[in-house]
């Protein structure tokens, strides 16, 4: 009864309910959406615990802040580049006198798969001085939520879960602890107010006492069962040091690798589990061997750091040093080679041996680029804005006009066959950049969001478009739900963004509200051109409503009426 087979996002989210959890906050974002997924499925059939999309990751944080300071237990999910947007409260509570446990969970995502960069938020526990786990497989993620939470209210701070795509969406068998070993949810108790208030006097504090407990922290990464160190005396050639998937990776070949090894046996190792650094642990890895090899899964954060708490003694080789690629995920293949192993006999190897044969048969495939869905009211969106903006470039020239785009399942206008956009950087950019491009002297200047990215940071910066009265026309693409990372609900239905718009000092008559669909692109385009020859701040609500939405709006009525005669 208590085994299920979970995604590492759910086997986070489980563990967390079962240690206690109050409370969890989260904005969607592969791969971390099925985290705080699971938890709402949790919370609307058994009523607890409490769990809520917000606008952004910043208002999250805060949010889990606030469950934190009222003594209970929260959780704030987010991918790597919503860290980003949370930097400020997360930076800042780590100054604070934590309370209630909570618990950071941030979904790295290496290679890319769905966003702007592969950036490693090791670098953001490091930063912030705090202490962070990353799990090697989805026991751990259950497990480790029981830890993290006790440390977080032992030493009074914020800790930060790093996962990463393999781990978030790949499925194992989780054993859950029995009833009598799961927590029951914290009683209300207030914080100390003193620890709460970041007044420069009572910051410069916290601060001193934050560094002064760095050496507790040391102490905890190098005692605790985490961190695991095998050493063996033979071998003074090698040591290695895993963290993350990067040990899974090794222990696939280590069958392999013994007998490679032979009678000397397998270099001495250590597995880093938790941070800040194990030092004592990692002293006596470096006196067993000359070289370290690091096998890490995402940017060289351990390898850069050993060769600066290691200098001249001892050879650290990985990522920067050309032995395992910089970028990209890792994978057993990868590892394999880094280990001086041969190559397994697998299609892979064939294609590679073939290389010359390969490369020319993918020449005659096409590409299959991602594309909107058919029926797609962004289509309907772009292409009217196609037609528009091909007649204004007649009046005003190439230079003169441009489309800045923003990140969503609306991103695809870039490519073939739209060709619509011309940037994309993050969340709410194409509001302030279309604003910065008018300034700089562009005529007619667009800005592309979507409904959901609008609420999460374009408000703010259509608040700096209107107070400063700058010529652009905005495009909320408006299809009722956040589509691209699985149809979660927009945080105000869509009726809302009409008077929310006007509210924030658009003039009414330059907020226009269009159905997006085939026979209405020569209309909507002739309406943009309007707006764009406004000399002030224009609102197009492009809306229709995604057909995935729609399915899944209709199933569920259809689900309700059939409930409601089975009564």
């Amino acid at each position: 009864m208590n085994e299920s087979v979970l995604l590492g996002d759910e086997a986070l989210a489980l563990g967390a309910i079962h240690a206690g959890l109050s409370a969890g906050f989260g904005y969607p974002g592969t791969p971390s959406t099925e985290i705080l997924e699971y938890l709402i499925d949790n919370y609307e059939k058994k009523g607890g615990p409490l769990a809520q999309w917000c606008s952004n990751e910043k208002t999250a944080y805060e949010a889990a802040l606030g469950v934190s300071f009222a003594g209970k237990r929260s959780l704030v999910t987010m991918k790597h580049v919503g860290l980003n947007v949370a930097a400020d409260p997360f930076m800042n509570s780590s100054l604070l006198g934590i309370k209630g446990g909570i618990v950071v969970i941030v979904a790295d995502d290496p290679s890319m798969h769905s966003s702007q960069g592969e950036q490693d938020s090791r670098f953001y526990a490091d930063f912030a001085m705090i202490p962070c786990f990353e799990p090697v497989n989805q026991q751990q993620a259950y497990e480790m939520m029981f830890d993290a939470f006790a440390l977080s209210e032992e030493k009074h701070v914020p800790v930060l879960m790093r996962m990463v795509t393999r781990l978030s969406h790949s499925r194992a068998v989780v054993h859950a602890r029995a009833e009598s070993e799961r927590l029951a949810q914290n009683k209300l108790s207030k914080g100390d107010r003193r620890e709460w208030m970041l007044l420069p006097a009572l910051a410069r504090k916290n601060y001193d006492a934050m560094l002064a407990k760095q050496e507790a922290f040391t102490a905890w990464s190098e005692g605790n069962s985490w961190n695991k160190l095998v050493l063996n005396e033979k071998r003074k050639d090698l040591a290695i040091v895993t963290s993350g998937l990067g040990r899974n990776y090794f222990l696939e070949n280590i069958e392999d690798y013994k007998k490679l090894c032979g009678e000397k046996g397998l270099p001495s190792t250590l597995h880093i589990g938790t941070l800040p650094f194990p030092r004592a642990l990692l002293d006596k890895l470096a006196e067993t061997a000359e070289t370290i090899l690091v096998i890490e899964e995402g940017m060289p954060f351990v390898e850069k750091r050993l060769s600066g708490i290691l200098p001249g003694k001892n050879k650290v080789v990985g990522k920067l040093s050309g032995l395992l690629p910089a970028s990209g995920e890792l994978n057993p293949d990868l590892v394999r080679k880094a280990l001086g192993l041969e190559p397994l006999s697998t299609a892979s190897d064939y294609l590679a041996e073939n290389n010359e044969k390969a490369s020319s048969l993918c020449e005659t495939l096409p590409g299959r680029p991602p594309q909107l869905c058919k029926g797609c009211p962004h289509f309907d969106s772009y292409s009217a804005l196609n037609l528009a903006v091909a007649e204004l470039k007649k009046k005003a020239g190439e230079d003169n006009v441009c489309v800045c785009a923003d990140i969503g399942c609306y991103s695809l206008g870039a490519g073939a066959p739209l060709n619509a956009t011309e940037t994309i950087v993050c969340m709410g950019a194409s509001v302030g950049m279309a604003r910065g491009a008018s300034q700089a002297g562009i005529k007619y200047a667009f800005g592309v969001i979507g409904d959901s990215t609008f609420m999460h940071s374009g408000m703010t910066n259509l608040v700096d478009c209107v107070s400063t009265k700058t010529p652009v026309t905005i495009m909320i693409l408006d299809n009722s739900i956040v589509a691209m990372t699985g149809c979660q609900k927009t945080i105000i239905p869509s009726s809302s963004f009409e008077p929310l718009v006007k509210g924030l000092g658009v003039e009414p008559e330059h907020v226009r509200v269009l159905d997006t669909n085939p026979s209405k692109h020569e209309e909507n385009a002739r309406i943009l051109e309007e707006e764009a020859e406004y000399r002030g701040v224009s609102v197009v609500i492009m809306r229709r409503e995604c057909l995935e939405a729609f399915r899944i709006r209709t199933k569920a009525e259809k689900n309700k009426k059939l409930a409601g005669k089975a009564k």
